[in-house]
């Protein structure tokens, strides 16, 4: 096994502009290192430059510059086999309305060489939970089972890489968790790199070992998720006072006051500039008196703000 699923190295993606337009620049020379092995988390806000980073990764779009190496094959030098250690399952739902779902799997498997012999297409489709839908014409399949076919379709080259984008937009919780199931025994069974991008941080941070986040075409943070909630400053003392609150409250510089429709008083502040106990202090000195207090802790999500905002 290599070190790195993913190695990619000043990559830089530019569109040529149309008649009297002006050029885009997608990406802007992103360095980026993915571990083998690992759920690694892909995050920005649309326009970003995921999806152009996913689709060179996948072969389908050029880059303009830069080196990208998948599980240790150079894309330019040895572009079949960097394409044969990578499955993707794209966001949108590009089937083919008269095939059944086990007909997908046999043809996509031949596009990717795998000899008969060694196809398992009755094997994924019930890993996907379709073995009931095998015969059916696609175009009879729900939404969400569309989506296991897709899966399914990613996996039938056995790809020590398989790349999720938006995986779970708009399905139900049913088939999220269907799906959450599958990836963590594939990347717990089979040591498969897995690569997320999701509009969904919580599951991001429940399901990644690493994230990175991108913003106009830049890489602006690669960490572990432990690590990048760590990094937020903020914290949050929320207290439930035994009686109404006066207003206006004296609190420390920097502290920010919120009241909340279940009475709680929100006190939000920054570790480097105050601590707890000072709020406390003025919370006392302000003749509140505490029946609980608690505090929340930053999330992915206002790490995520935090880092992209502007």
């Amino acid at each position: 096994m290599t070190e790195f699923a993913i190695e990619i190295e000043n990559l830089r993606k530019t569109y040529r502009a149309g008649r009297g337009g002006a050029e885009k620049v997608a990406l802007k020379g992103i360095d980026l290192k993915i571990p083998a092995g690992s759920i690694f988390g892909l995050l920005g806000p649309n326009g970003a430059g995921k999806s152009t980073l996913i689709n060179i990764l996948a072969g389908l779009v050029i880059k303009t510059s830069g080196k990208v190496r998948i599980w240790g094959f150079d894309q330019d030098v040895n572009p079949r086999q960097s394409r044969a250690a990578i499955g993707v399952m794209p966001q949108e739902l590009n089937l083919d309305p008269f095939f059944s779902p086990r007909g997908a799997l046999e043809v996509q498997a031949g596009l990717y060489g795998v000899p008969k012999a060694q196809r398992r297409s009755d094997e994924i489709l019930e890993m996907v939970g379709l073995s009931d839908k095998a015969d059916a014409y696609a175009r009879t399949l729900s939404g969400g089972m569309r989506r296991r076919l897709l899966l399914a379709k990613a996996l039938v080259h056995f790809p020590q890489i398989l790349v999720l984008d938006e995986p779970t937009a708009g399905v139900d919780i049913e088939i999220r968790q269907m799906l959450w199931a599958n990836v963590r025994k594939l990347n717990r069974e089979r040591g498969m790199t897995i690569i997320l991008t999701t509009h969904y941080l919580e599951e991001a941070e429940e399901m990644c070992d690493e994230i990175a986040i991108i913003n106009q075409g830049e890489l602006v943070v690669q960490d572990t998720t432990s690590a990048l909630l760590g990094r937020m400053d903020a914290k949050t003392l929320v207290i439930h006072p035994e009686s109404t609150v006066p207003d206006p409250i004296e609190m420390p510089k920097g502290v920010e006051i919120e009241r909340r429709a279940d009475g709680a008083l929100a006190l939000s502040y920054r570790r480097g500039e105050t601590s707890a106990n000072a709020i406390l202090d003025a919370v006392r000195k302000a003749g509140i008196v505490i029946r609980d207090v608690r505090t929340e802790e930053p999330d992915l999500q206002d790490v995520f703000l935090d880092l992209t905002r502007g």
